[in-house]
């Protein structure tokens, strides 16, 4: 059968099944050495940055067989769903409250300054400017503000007395603002979320269009599922060894957090990337404005409620120097994407915005 064969070429599951078992075998003789934890979270960290790439190919699949904006909707829940699974694993067992805050804060720069920066730069470099349209990029940001404003920035001047109240408030607001948003972003006001080449006027005017009728959906979706639970499962591992190596070489906890996003935003670069060298710049667009908008909003409303169940300690507040820097990022992506083109300029000043970020990871 097709599937079977199809399913033989699934090197990235296979790895992972045997990466799961070596490494467990070999766990408690690996966390007793520097060296045996550098190899297991090496080992690990490759591995599901592999799966990460089967996530992505089996999303960009659905991607060409649904279109847009269902394709990138896939991806970026996908990638979400990652990241509130690893963050969950890697609180039980770091009991660090600012460790959710941190993850959120590298997923947002990661997605705009870094992922955005570097597919722009790209395809500005191959193409010069590349369109898009502006109505989506407005509507990602108008969202960004409002949510990371209420739920990162407004505690900071609520009376601590009523902050997990505010919290789960904002369980209920999230999802509202989620639900709201992905129906108008598929149905009332889908057209806000596409570009359309001259190539795909042309097919909605009645020429011949380009169909998939041999994607299977129901394979890639199944593959897709998979390789999510497979991450899940090979991130609590990793869990132990990252934490472990944070604590031998006493390096910051913001370090963890900036690999968990590296690890969720894998699948979403990639495409991007892709999307930015064959001329799609809205498919990068609703990429990395629509993961961080859903890793605000779903990711919130997740680690919210797992603290609360699970009697953990949540900060969500972010600190002056990340208040400056999402501010930053949000100020510069409201003037670069007003016009509905991209270019090397543009794409450049986020990178240099995502620098800055690493570098001060550091400090």
């Amino acid at each position: 059968m097709q599937i079977l064969k199809d399913f033989s070429k699934e090197y990235s599951l296979f790895l992972a099944i045997i990466a799961y078992f070596g490494i467990s075998h070999f766990e408690h003789t690996l966390v007793g050495s520097t060296y045996g934890n550098l190899l297991g979270f090496g080992i690990l960290f490759v591995v599901i940055i592999y799966s990460a790439m089967s996530v992505a190919h089996h999303a960009e699949m659905l991607a060409e067989k649904f279109g847009e904006p269902y394709g990138t909707l896939i991806l970026t829940i996908s990638a979400v769903i990652v990241e509130i699974v690893i963050i969950v694993i890697m609180m039980t067992h770091a009991h660090n409250p600012e460790l959710a805050r941190d993850t959120i804060y590298s997923a947002v720069m990661l997605d705009i300054n870094g992922l955005l920066g570097i597919a722009a730069i790209i395809g500005g470099i191959k193409y010069g400017e590349q369109p898009y349209n502006v109505d989506s990029s407005n509507s990602y940001l108008s969202m960004l503000l409002v949510a990371i404003g209420i739920a990162m920035v407004l505690p900071e001047f609520i009376d601590p007395v009523y902050h997990n109240r505010f919290m789960m408030f904002n369980v209920v607001v999230f999802v509202f603002l989620y639900v709201i948003f992905t129906r108008v972003q598929l149905t009332s006001h889908k057209y806000f979320f596409e570009y359309k080449s001259a190539e795909e006027k042309a097919c909605e005017e009645g020429e011949i269009c380009k169909t998939h009728p041999e994607i299977n959906a129901w394979y890639h979706a199944a593959n897709l599922v998979i390789s999510i639970i497979v991450i899940g499962i090979l991130a609590e591992i990793l869990s132990v060894f990252m934490g472990n190596t944070l604590e031998i070489y006493g390096l910051p906890m913001a370090i963890g957090a900036v690999g968990v996003a590296i690890i969720s935003a894998a699948p979403e670069l990639i495409t991007a990337v892709r999307a930015a060298v064959d001329n799609r710049m809205q498919t990068v667009i609703n990429i990395a404005l629509g993961a961080s908008l859903a890793t605000v909003l779903l990711t919130i409303p997740a680690v919210i409620v797992v603290s609360y169940f699970m009697g953990m300690e949540l900060n969500l507040s972010l600190t002056p120097t990340q208040t400056m820097m999402i501010a930053l990022t949000l100020l510069v992506s409201m003037v670069n994407f007003n016009d509905g083109e991209t270019n090397v300029l543009e794409g450049f000043l986020h990178f240099i915005l995502f620098v800055v970020f690493a570098f001060l990871v550091f400090v």
